[in-house]
């Protein structure tokens, strides 16, 4: 593996958090029963605490996005989909999102359903840590619509299988042109997700460095990158028939050949509320063996 970083990992501290909690948003995975009674039993808990709630899909980002003045924390209830949708969702503000893990994996996700109604007076109370992860922006090449993701940007061949072409540039300077299956543009925190599977590095989820990498590459480029935060990537796709562009897995875009995307670091962070101590290495084959 290249590796493109500085010699020390930057990595962002744990911030102690210390505001109490008046406003919540509770987003719920819209296709998990499990999901909505947990959202209704928890609105009604706030309430019980004088706290204002409001209760959402995950799937509705728009609708997400009226509501989301004035909130002081996210409820995600789901698994680690329904946290990449809510950090879409909230990408532009500073709120803090909590995961319930209702899902198989829970990457991301910080408590059980049954820790989630014993520790909601001390997530209202502002107790424990604010965890900040880094984000990617992507867009197209003389667009100004942005897309925002916490895990990954991949560009990858549509529903032919037959390999694309990915001409790849960091900064100014040409890199490669993959002939591939894709290429993935992955954060550290999704470095353990689709990158994983495609041969990418593990990088610790604080991080600021991301990986490039591609997606079962023909005769070229094979290794994956670790870049600096400070990298853009410009890359631009040839292809005699359709390719596909997917941010987080769930916004999902035809490409044209002669598309190009750029992507780069964000100046947004994801923002988690973590009561239970951190364990990333500890806990991470435990992980990735799909346990908690």
């Amino acid at each position: 593996m290249l590796n493109f970083s500085c010699p020390q990992v930057s990595i962002s501290l744990l911030i102690r958090r210390a505001v109490v909690v008046k406003r919540v948003g509770i987003l719920y995975h819209p296709m998990k029963k499990a999901a909505g009674n947990l959202a209704r039993e928890l609105e009604g808990l706030l309430n019980n605490h004088s706290v204002s709630a409001w209760l959402c899909s995950a799937w509705e980002g728009e609708e997400i996005k009226t509501r989301i003045d004035g909130t002081d924390l996210v409820l995600s209830i789901g698994g680690d989909g329904t946290i990449l949708r809510a950090s879409q969702a909230v990408a532009s503000t500073t709120i803090p999102i909590t995961g319930i893990n209702l899902g198989r994996l829970g990457f991301m996700t910080e408590l059980s359903a049954e820790e989630a109604v014993d520790k909601l007076p001390a997530l209202l109370a502002g107790e424990g840590q604010i965890d900040e992860r880094a984000m990617l922006e992507a867009r197209f090449d003389g667009n100004q619509q942005t897309f925002y993701a916490l895990n990954d940007v991949v560009l990858a061949r549509g529903a032919i299988a037959r390999t694309i072409s990915v001409e790849a540039n960091i900064g100014d300077e040409q890199l490669a042109t993959y002939k591939a299956d894709g290429v993935i543009v992955a954060t550290a925190t999704g470095s353990t997700g689709y990158s994983l599977a495609a041969g990418g590095p593990i990088l610790h989820p604080q991080a600021k460095e991301f990986t490039l990498l591609p997606i079962m590459p023909h005769l070229s480029l094979a290794y994956p990158l670790v870049l600096p935060p400070e990298t853009v990537v410009r890359l631009r796709v040839v292809t005699t028939h359709k390719a596909t562009l997917s941010i987080d897995g769930h916004i999902n875009l035809p490409l044209l050949s002669g598309t190009t995307l750029v992507v780069r670091p964000s100046a947004h962070r994801a923002r988690f509320l973590r009561i239970n101590p951190e364990a990333f290495y500890s806990s991470l084959e435990q992980k990735l063996k799909g346990k908690r």
